[in-house]
C-alpha cells in the first residue's frame, strides 16, 4: 500500500508532466491568424451603485484600448464608432484609417462628463490587415471616483464578424 505522501507526489508529478506537455505542444502554427474583424466592445459611461446614491448614476471615465499583439505585422483600424444604450450611433472616433504597428496600442477616451452613451454604451471596431495577424486585444477600461469611493473594471470585446486564415 502506498503512503499518502507518495500518492500526492505521484499526482503532482503527473500534473506537471501533463501541463508541460500541453504548453510545449502549443506553437505559432496553432494560433489563429486573422485578416479582419468586427468587434463589439461593451462600455459603461455610468453604472448604478448602492442605495446611498438613490439610483443616481455613478459616472465613469471609459477608455477603449486596441492592442496589436502581432510582433511582426501591422493592422489598420477602419471604424471606431461609439453607440448609446439604444443602439444609436453617437460619433465616429476616427475619420480615416489608422495604422497600428507591431505590438503598438491605441486608445480612445469617453470622458466622465459624457453621459450620452448611458449604461449600455458600446463601441464597434473594424480592423483589417494586409496579411494574417494574431488577434488583437480590444477592451474597455472604466474608472470612477466619488465621495472617497472608487471603482474600476474592464470589459472584453467580442468578435461578431471576421475572416480567419487557417
Amino acid at each position: 500500500m502506498l503512503h499518502s505522501k507518495t500518492v500526492h507526489t505521484i499526482i503532482l508529478i503527473g500534473a506537471i508532466i501533463l501541463f508541460t506537455t500541453a504548453v510545449t505542444s502549443l506553437h505559432a502554427g496553432d494560433i489563429n491568424r486573422w485578416l479582419n474583424q468586427a468587434i463589439y466592445v461593451p462600455l459603461y459611461s455610468h453604472i448604478y451603485a448602492d442605495e446611498r446614491f438613490k439610483d443616481k448614476p455613478f459616472a465613469l471615465t471609459a477608455t477603449l484600448f486596441i492592442r496589436n499583439t502581432d510582433p511582426k505585422a501591422s493592422l489598420v483600424l477602419d471604424i471606431v464608432d461609439y453607440y448609446d444604450s439604444h443602439g444609436k450611433k453617437l460619433r465616429s472616433y476616427i475619420d480615416k484609417p489608422v495604422p497600428v504597428g507591431p505590438l503598438a496600442s491605441v486608445r480612445f477616451i469617453v470622458p466622465e462628463s459624457d453621459k450620452e452613451g448611458g449604461s449600455g454604451a458600446k463601441f464597434l471596431v473594424h480592423w483589417r490587415a494586409a496579411k494574417p495577424v494574431t488577434e488583437p486585444i480590444v477592451e474597455s477600461v472604466m474608472i470612477g471616483t466619488k465621495m472617497q469611493q472608487g471603482i474600476s473594471f474592464i470589459s472584453q470585446g467580442r468578435v461578431i464578424d471576421g475572416t480567419i486564415n487557417k
